[in-house]
């Protein structure tokens, strides 16, 4: 989803031809085109329509400092996006705003808010300044009486760019479309927040961030568009005593959905012409051509993914702010402190069209210095292990997909600040099993990713700074296809999903400060569509979540469903305590009315 034109829900093999579903194919897509909701069923009669619909994507607040003032706010673009796709980016001039009392800032937060109503796809759009992205997200799908979301990121690790006392170039992409069918035009607002500094640690920042992506002008966003690999060349200042490469990753059109991708062995038996290239997939970032670290990311669902009604008006984990992948790239300082240009590189395994990536290069500079040395102490590059074992006849089959890497790289850096060793170590499993059953009509998922990032800083034997990040991403998903009365299709779909990850942290600022958290978000949807002559004509979606993060920073819980468009059940706590809650109420008990787009 969220690419042109996107799909509007998961499609399991050849099951809406096999069924008889007038459906037609799509030039850019080899997935069939989705069915629309008829503009004659857009809700119960008992919903009021007078009011936009509000969704949201559940996620902690942004940490504010104790008692804060009120912040300086920069209401830096408002724009109607209508058939913007394949044009430029929208630019805008960035200034600090001189109307703030102070220019020193503890917390700056970017807020994306917009509205829309009319049908439109969800479309994937982005935010960068001078090239360096803030934001990667993908819209709501509105209703005829509209919608209204808004998204609060915090974007403080990119203080040294937001503060320069320079005008810069702010653009963003959002590739929509307008004809007689698809009618819904986004009205954004981008504001930045900026919170005056108080008493307290603050966390290291970068000096400098220097931006792996596309150049302005250009028609689309600044992002890489990559089936294959793509790289760009960056010269860093000699005198970088630290470096992290923060990765964004989306994929679209033939790899939206990589995780159900069938294998090609089945493809190819069953004259099928579905996405192949089975269900792994990673990102693979290299230094000059060489392995330097992966991403291994997480399944999001765009708001359009799977069955879109199971996204309204709770959306999918990560479907608002998708999540960026930081890879720790000290320790290959010394092949880069020459200031000579290097090519930083990305490439996709097994990808299909298309995935859009871009990066961040996170520089701390020695103010102390003007040229830092270093060396590239050892490098252990393990080769990517992937097995695969099918067991199909016809359309049905078993079929399993296990892969695991390592990287390991240590290198040595003489700075101000000592002759500092630095270890940084990615471990990576993956494991995917998939049942198609039915003649191909009923497909199961069941998917588990986990990630182990660590990095480790000794200076004469002392550890002065140490990371950890253990991440899990458990996916499931179970779709069935169903022969209907009068000529109706009926899909049915259950999805199951996580994101959870517990991170440590310390850094010798006098104190050696250790801070750790621990977040676990898991949620559940359930949905049913009625198609009839590619158009939507009943359905119902419910989703329920429960995200817990405790934290050195803050403690946030929420316990949260919704069915139809209501929000059932809101349990919101921010105290950091146990929690003892009632559960969730579950689909089972309630009455199930139709709801449509």
């Amino acid at each position: 989803m969220a690419s042109l034109p996107p799909l509007i829900f998961f499609f399991t093999l050849h099951s809406l031809s096999t069924l008889s579903l007038a459906v037609h194919r799509e030039t850019t897509r080899s997935r069939f085109k989705p069915p629309h909701f008829s503009p004659l069923l857009i809700s119960p009669p008992s919903q009021n329509l007078t009011s936009p619909t509000p969704y949201l994507e559940v996620k902690k607040p942004p940490v504010l400092p104790d008692s804060p003032p009120p912040p300086c706010s920069h209401h830096i673009l408002h724009h109607e996006f209508a058939y913007t796709y394949g044009k430029p980016p929208v630019l805008t001039n960035y200034t600090l705003p001189s109307h703030c009392p102070s220019l020193e800032f503890s917390k700056i937060v970017l807020e994306f808010k917009s509205t829309c109503k009319g049908r439109q796809f969800d479309r994937i759009f982005g935010v960068w300044l001078d090239g360096v992205e803030l934001l990667r997200s993908c819209t709501a799908e509105p209703r005829q009486n509209g919608i209204v979301w808004s998204v609060q990121k915090d974007v403080t690790r990119y203080h040294s760019i937001l503060v320069k006392n320079q005008t810069q170039t702010l653009a963003v992409y959002l590739g929509n479309l307008i004809d007689k069918t698809y009618t819904g035009v986004y009205h954004v607002d981008v504001i930045f927040h900026y919170y005056p500094s108080s008493s307290g640690y603050i966390s290291p920042r970068a000096d400098m961030i220097l931006p792996v992506s596309r150049n302005l002008p250009l028609n689309a966003g600044l992002w890489f568009e990559i089936v294959n690999s793509s790289y760009k060349e960056v010269v860093i200042p000699r005198n970088v005593y630290k470096a992290v490469l923060e990765v964004y990753v989306s994929f679209h059109e033939k790899d939206e959905f990589w995780y159900g991708n069938l294998y090609n062995d089945y493809v190819t038996a069953n004259n099928l012409s579905s996405p192949g290239n089975g269900p792994f997939r990673e990102v693979v970032v290299t230094l000059d051509g060489e392995v330097a670290g992966a991403v291994w990311p997480f399944p999001v669902v765009f708001t359009g993914g799977i069955n879109p009604l199971l996204w309204r008006p709770i959306t999918a984990i990560g479907s608002f702010d998708l999540p960026s992948y930081d890879i720790e790239m000290t320790p290959f300082l010394g092949g880069l402190l020459d200031g000579e240009a290097h090519k930083v590189g990305f490439s996709v395994t097994n990808a299909l069209n298309v995935w859009y990536i871009d990066a961040n290069l996170h520089l701390w500079l020695d103010k102390e210095k003007e040229v830092v040395e270093g060396k590239v102490l050892e490098v252990r590059r393990g080769s990517l292990e992937v097995s695969y074992v099918s067991d199909f006849k016809g359309l049905n089959g078993n079929f399993t997909t296990k892969a695991k890497r390592s990287v390991y790289s240590t290198g040595l850096v003489k700075s101000s600040h000592g002759d500092i060793i630095t270890s940084a170590s990615q471990e990576f499993t993956y494991g995917n099993n998939m049942v198609l059953g039915k003649d191909g009509n009923m497909q199961i998922i069941d998917q588990l990713i986990k990630a182990d990032d660590r990095v480790n800083a000794k200076r004469e034997s002392r550890e002065i700074y140490a990371a950890k990040s253990i991440k899990s991403f458990p996916f499931y998903l179970y779709s069935d296809y169903l022969e209907g009365q009068n000529h109706t299709l009926k899909e049915v779909a259950n999805v199951t999903m996580g994101f959870n990850e517990e991170r440590s942290w310390s850094d010798d600022d006098g104190l050696m400060r250790t801070f750790k958290s621990k977040l676990e978000n898991k949620q559940e949807a359930q949905g049913v569509m009625v198609v009839k002559n590619n158009l939507v004509v009943s359905g119902y979606g419910g989703t329920q979540q429960v995200y817990n993060y405790v934290g050195s920073d803050q403690c946030y819980f929420r316990n949260i469903s919704s069915f139809n468009y209501t929000i059932l059940y809101n349990k919101v706590e921010a105290v950091c305590k146990k929690k003892t809650l009632k559960p969730t109420p579950r689909l089972e008990h309630l009455t199930i009315q139709p709801l449509l787009a």
